[in-house]
Order: structure tokens, then C-alpha cells, then sequence
């Protein structure tokens, strides 16, 4: 009689063999209406030969050597308490690294393909590259220490100018409003994601009129300021618009998520493409019911972003909860092998009364950047850069924004406008927030 789970596919661990697989880890939620009996395994049995070798119907040349090598396999099964008639779990499957050369689409197929088809809660919350499969990645070319190099500033978050409105301005435009940030201090720009090359604001046009205006604004200030120009195009196009911008005088290319992780990795190995690449996610919000922001950020991380917009909850647009928020951060500036640090940037309704929070959750190592919580700024965009400049300084020396206030107007004008917010603390470790030692009591000076 033939069993029903193939040792060849259930028949492993992680301490099988690891470094053999890239492992993608699952939640996986299932129910059958009308349908007492559910077995979990013949519904993974089904995600793992989807993901490598197999059909619905077996076939004469799927041998027990071609499953034993190339087929996926169930590493790890972790049942979450769950409801009469539903399964919950974690689960971990492997899929062999020898089933493809070291070829991102290929492997996105793998664990973010067709499996998908077979549960509707089924969303991949991380992946494992292992040492083999990475060792073919050079990852960001920059990351952290690169960009702090290239921007003098080692001590503190960056401050990032969104050019707004989105489109519809002229070269001409783009650029007087980025001089009036860069007189301000700020320490980078860039394009809106949904800037594109059109009849009205041709690509090299743009590059040339923001460069020119940095310049400018540099022999005043004495600062350098990084602008992200969008080179976001069509696959055929877009390599060779990179390598023209930088040839031009471009110091940072924008790239969407849109282009594919694959645009990115090829752009980012490019030895003449010599400048730090900022990644926007906006086409991966899409994904994020399947996908784990955590697991994007990472795979952005591998193909080679330098720098890219990353979730909070307090942003305007809320796409993760605090945890994953928080673990985007964690995962883009952890240990990674020979891959460089990736630069997180929590966005989407940044202002300065934000700063103390951000810097609390996710440390100085970070991008900040700012559309309307810059050139709303009630006394305009040169005094909307200098209060995050100023905003900075007094987080960082440990004054409390509404005492630096008093001495920045630009500062005092923000808070005004947006306000601070204060963040909520959860006393877990004890009954009741009134048992903590006076020390650790909200308001305590102690």
C-alpha cells in the first residue's frame, strides 16, 4: 500500500540539511464548509510539489530521484490552537537551491507562486537564503556606512525631500523647489514614485535642472545633497537610463517595486552604475495580504537596495501592524552574511513632532522622509527642511522637542501645525501600571 506522505517530501527537518534549501515560512489557515476531517498535510502535500517538481496527477518521470532531489519538503509544522473544523499553523517548507541557478524570478516562483492557489489564508511571513544561494548576491553596493559616507553625516537620522505634487511640474519647478529644501539643510531628495519621463518633464531635463540647483545650493551651504531621480521604465529601458543618469551627473536612482526584484539585482551588480539605489514599495502594498513586509524587505535587501521606505504604525498609511513595522527594521540592518546594511525609511505622513518616537523605535540608522510634513510648513520649504534639521539636534542631545522649540521658530511652527505624539507603553511585566517600581512609573523622574 502506498503511503500517503511521501518520505521524500515529509521525511525532514531543519537540522536535515538547511543550508541545501532556501526555507520559506508560512501562516497557513484553512477550513472545508461541511467538513469534519481536515488534513493539514495532504493540503501542504499539494503547496510543496507545486513549488517544485509535481502536477496534480503523477507522472511516470517524476522518479523517486528526481523527488529525493529536486522536490520541496516539509521542514517544519507548527500547529496554532484553532476553532472546531479549521487548521492553523506555521509552517516551514525547503526547496532545493539545486533546482535553479541562482535566478531571482526562479526562485520567487518557488515560494511565492502557485501555492498561493491552494489556501486563501495562506501568507509567507519570511525566507531563509541560505549561505550557498547568498554567496551569488553582492547586495547593496553602499547600505548604511555608504550613504553616511557619501553625505557627511554619521550621528543622526537622515532627512529625505519627497518632491511634491506628485506630477505635474517642469524641470524647471522640480528644481527651485529643491533648492529651497537644500538651503534648508536637508540631506537628500527624491523624485515622487509617480514621477515618470514625460512631455512636460522629460527625464534628463530634470536631472540636469535638480543637479544644477544642488550645486547651487551647495556653494552656500557647503552640504551635499543626494537626489534619487526615477529611472522606473520598462525592463528593456530601464538599465540603460540608469547608466545615463549617472553618466550625467546623477548621484541616487529611484526604482519601484514594480520593476522586479530581478531590475533591481541587475542594476545594483552593475559596475557602472556607481551610486545608491532607493527602492519604493508602493507595488508591493498589493502583496502584503500573501506577503510579509519582512520578507520583501529582505529579498530587497539581497537584490541590492541601498535604501528603501519601510512601514510604521504612525504613518498616514498604517500597512503593518507594530511588530512587523518594527521586525522591517530589524531585518534590513541585521547581520546578513557579506550583505551590507539597508537603510529603513519609515513613511507616509512624516512630520518632526513624529521624531522622538521613531528614533525610540528603530534608533539613528534611518531615512525619514518627508512630502507634506516638509513644504506644508506654514512658513514655507526652506524652514520646513530646517525644522526636521532642528528637530534632530535636540532629539538626539536629549531636549524634549517643545523645550527646543522655544529657540527654533521653524521648529516651534511645525509643532504647532502637527503637534508630538506620545507613545503608549504596555506594562506587561507587571499586574497593573501602579505596581511598577517609581522608576519605571509614567511621568517618574527617578
Amino acid at each position: 500500500m502506498k503511503q500517503l506522505y511521501d518520505p521524500q517530501l515529509f521525511e525532514y527537518m531543519i537540522e536535515s540539511g538547511i543550508d541545501k534549501y532556501v526555507v520559506a515560512t508560512y501562516y497557513l489557515e484553512d477550513t472545508v464548509e461541511g467538513v469534519d476531517f481536515l488534513d493539514h498535510f495532504s493540503l501542504i502535500k499539494t503547496l510543496i510539489v507545486e513549488g517544485s517538481t509535481g502536477s496534480w496527477q503523477e507522472v511516470k518521470e517524476e522518479t523517486p530521484e528526481v523527488r529525493e532531489r529536486l522536490a520541496g519538503k516539509l521542514l517544519g509544522y507548527y500547529e496554532v490552537p484553532s476553532p472546531k473544523n479549521v487548521k492553523r499553523a506555521v509552517i516551514q517548507l525547503g526547496f532545493p537551491i539545486e533546482a535553479w541557478e541562482p535566478n531571482v524570478p526562479m526562485m520567487l516562483l518557488s515560494f511565492s507562486g502557485n501555492c498561493f492557489a491552494y489556501s486563501k489564508n495562506l501568507r509567507l511571513l519570511d525566507v531563509f537564503i541560505p549561505p550557498e544561494l547568498a554567496k551569488n548576491f553582492k547586495g547593496p553596493k553602499f547600505g548604511i556606512e555608504g550613504i553616511r559616507g557619501l553625505t557627511g553625516v554619521y550621528n543622526r537620522p537622515l532627512s529625505l525631500h519627497i518632491i511634491k505634487p506628485k506630477m505635474g511640474m517642469t524641470p524647471q519647478q522640480t528644481a527651485d523647489q529643491v533648492y529651497q529644501t537644500a538651503l534648508g539643510g536637508v540631506d537628500a531628495v527624491k523624485d515622487d514614485e509617480m514621477t515618470s519621463d514625460t512631455a512636460y518633464c522629460r527625464f534628463d531635463d530634470r536631472l540636469d535642472a535638480v543637479m544644477e540647483a544642488l550645486a547651487k545650493a551647495e556653494k552656500k551651504t557647503g552640504k551635499k545633497v543626494l537626489y534619487f531621480i526615477s529611472i522606473t521604465d520598462e525592463v528593456d529601458k530601464v538599465q540603460e537610463k540608469a547608466r545615463r543618469a549617472v553618466k550625467n551627473g546623477a548621484n541616487g536612482l529611484l526604482l519601484c517595486y514594480s520593476a522586479g526584484l530581478s531590475t533591481l539585482r541587475v542594476l545594483a551588480e552593475d559596475p557602472e552604475i556607481n551610486v545608491p539605489i532607493l527602492v519604493h514599495p508602493s507595488h508591493m502594498l498589493a502583496l502584503l495580504n500573501r506577503i510579509s513586509f519582512v520578507a520583501l524587505s529582505k529579498l530587497i535587501r539581497l537584490c541590492g537596495g541601498d535604501l528603501t521606505l519601510s512601514p510604521t504604525i504612525w504613518s498616514s498609511i498604517p500597512v503593518a501592524s507594530l511588530e512587523e513595522s518594527l521586525r522591517c527594521y530589524q531585518v534590513l540592518r541585521a547581520p546578513f552574511y557579506h550583505i551590507k546594511r539597508t537603510f529603513p525609511m519609515p513613511a507616509a505622513g512624516m512630520h518632526p513632532g513624529l521624531l522622538p518616537v521613531l528614533i525610540q523605535e528603530a534608533g539613528i540608522d534611518i531615512i525619514i522622509p518627508a512630502g507634506g510634513g516638509m513644504l506644508g510648513h506654514p512658513m514655507g520649504y526652506t524652514a520646513g527642511a530646517k525644522a526636521w534639521q532642528q528637530a534632530f539636534e535636540a532629539v538626539t542631545k536629549g531636549i524634549p522637542l517643545e523645550e527646543a522649540a522655544k529657540q527654533y521658530p521653524e521648529l516651534k511652527a511645525a509643532l504647532d501645525k502637527w503637534g508630538t505624539i506620545k507613545r503608549p507603553v504596555t506594562p506587561w511585566t507587571y499586574i497593573a501600571p501602579q505596581y511598577r517600581p517609581l522608576s519605571l512609573q509614567e511621568g517618574s523622574t527617578r
